[in-house]
């Protein structure tokens, strides 16, 4: 089958995947082999593939914002049949036993394995899922419109949860790429009044389309307080103003795996008055069912750039760029 590999970390400029053939995998005890459709771009990819997060293994193939066909079961699968859609996530498998799993934490479970990072992920023809960690994929959703509800949708649902946002309260979203443009439906959905932190024109002028009631750069500060706010991009540089935005009482929820070092704070001017400064940890499946459901009732509209795999260096080179509107996606032959 073709996949496109990592074998050493190394800036995306410098063309670090590279297209191979290697052997269809074969489903063990409880898995599916899942025929891959379409993979969604994460910046956590970017991340692993430039070794800001190291690799568990090498080669690796990466992607974790998988849809795809049942194309084979393992030993006692039986949740999916052959030719079922299904879409896998960053959660690859918990152990279900340690403390955490058992109350309902499984996203900070201590063996966890997670797709595209552990195991080999989407950026191939095929792949491995056990059963219990996969997901059916809502009719009226395209293979390249799901792939990004897999993870942007998934981690950006959690964190918006996370950022306790009160009815109708006001919510910041600094970084608009793949996940907040999938947040700000949901929020406009809960009757949330969204403001939206961009470097891009582009990207503000779809948070205005989107139903932003106001966006800018984070230097001009938003025209009130806000309730909660969410930062999707990797940059510690954004925590402090972030917080000093935020009414009294309010949450800042940080959405990234990475994130470069936060600066000092200042404990009057950016923390008290009872604000919460929280991380945002990997996604339970929970969190998945929960954000497929509200997807297929909105219904959320995913805004894609579609690539074919072999781009798929190309493709990341320009989503570190900012210059991807909405999410990426490769579209596997």
């Amino acid at each position: 089958m073709k996949a496109v590999r990592l074998e050493a970390t190394a800036p995306i400029s410098q063309v670090p995947l590279k297209a191979v053939e290697v052997p269809v995998p074969q489903p063990g005890s409880g898995q599916l082999l899942v025929r891959v459709l379409a993979c969604g771009l994460c910046h956590t990819d970017l991340h692993i593939i430039e070794g800001e997060l190291i690799p568990h293994k090498t080669p690796l193939t990466p992607g974790h914002q998988v849809v795809g066909e049942v194309e084979a079961l393992g030993e006692g699968a039986g949740r999916f049949g052959v030719g079922d859609r299904v879409g896998m996530a960053w959660l690859h498998h918990a152990c279900g036993k340690c403390e955490f799993c058992l109350v309902g934490k499984e996203n900070l479970c201590e063996s966890a394995l997670f797709t595209g990072y552990d195991v080999d992920g989407g950026y191939a023809q095929y792949t491995l899922a056990y059963e219990d960690f996969a997901y059916a994929i809502p009719a009226d959703f395209p293979d390249t419109q799901a792939a990004p509800l897999m993870c942007a949708g998934v981690i950006g649902y959690r964190a918006l949860r996370l950022a306790e946002v009160p009815d109708g309260g006001r919510l910041g979203l600094y970084g608009f790429g793949a996940s907040a443009h999938i947040v700000i439906q949901i929020a406009v959905h809960l009757g949330y009044r969204v403001y939206v932190y961009s470097r891009s024109k582009e990207h503000r002028m779809l948070a205005r389309e989107l139903g932003a009631v106001w966006a800018g750069s984070a230097q001009e500060g938003a025209p009130e307080r806000l309730h909660s706010a969410i930062i999707f991009a990797p940059a510690g540089n954004l925590v402090p103003p972030a917080l000093e935005g935020l009414e009294k009482g309010g949450t800042l929820a940080l959405a990234g795996i990475y994130m470069t070092p936060i600066p000092e704070l200042d404990y009057t001017r950016h923390l008290y008055h009872e604000k919460t400064l929280r991380s945002v940890a990997n996604s339970t499946r929970k969190d998945a069912e929960e954000l497929l459901e509200l997807a297929a009732k909105i219904p959320i509209r995913t805004q894609v750039q579609v690539y074919p795999l072999d781009r798929a260096n190309e493709a990341l080179s320009l989503l570190k760029a900012g210059k991807i509107q909405g999410a990426g996606v490769l579209e596997i032959p």
